[in-house]
């Protein structure tokens, strides 16, 4: 995380939510042959000290954790390049705002008789962001085959011990200065999520 305090400051609940209303990240181990990574959906509890996933069995992830395994998920959201030509001062240099959150904690594996749970509430999470589209559920599977497939996929739980945020918004700068970047940043086609870093720029205050 970017060690500045200034890009530091939002509360943990803000973190959480961010993370929980993204619930996809990039999870990461130690192993013998160096990090293990893993791209994976989630679905964070309401007080934010646990997320449930899964892993296909074949996963490298999955094959190294078969017993209580710290980790990191790696939750990112809105970034962009900003140009110094942006600020209309002198003498700043290019950067990149970005908003990214850090779960740090152990990695449990869990029964597989919890699986069909699991996959129930996790596609419950996310189909209920769908609506009014109909939401999708497990049953509408053919048995065996969804039999067939949770044998290959195995869950997990994730106990959180330390969230770290890093709200990059040039917080640093002037106001009419992190402003000015911010209305070129709206148009800018270097990044992902550009309009809504610009709205989190035009909403922070300077941090001096």
């Amino acid at each position: 995380m970017h060690p500045n305090p200034a890009f530091r400051s939002e509360p943990r609940t803000c973190n959480l939510n961010f993370a929980r209303e993204r619930g996809f990240g990039t999870l990461s181990i130690n192993a013998d042959q160096g990090p293990l990574i893993s791209h994976i959906p989630f679905i964070l509890n309401e007080a934010g000290t646990e997320a449930e996933l899964h892993l296909v069995r074949s996963n490298p992830i999955a094959r190294a954790v078969t017993a209580p395994t710290p980790a990191v998920i790696a939750v990112t959201g809105a970034d962009g390049y900003i140009s110094p030509d942006w600020y209309a001062v002198a003498d700043q240099v290019p950067t990149w705002n970005y908003v990214a959150v850090h779960l740090r904690g152990t990695l449990h594996p869990m029964d597989h008789g919890l699986m069909r749970a699991q996959l129930d509430k996790l596609s419950s999470h996310f189909e209920e962001m769908l609506r009014p589209k109909p939401v999708w559920t497990a049953d509408k599977m053919t048995k065996d085959v969804l039999e067939r497939m949770m044998r290959q996929i195995l869950p997990f739980r994730f106990d959180i011990a330390e969230v770290h945020g890093t709200w990059k918004l040039g917080q640093n700068k002037p106001d009419a200065v992190r402003e000015a970047a911010a209305r070129h940043l709206n148009a800018s086609p270097v990044g992902q999520e550009t309009a809504l870093l610009t709205a989190l720029m035009l909403g922070v205050r300077n941090a001096e």
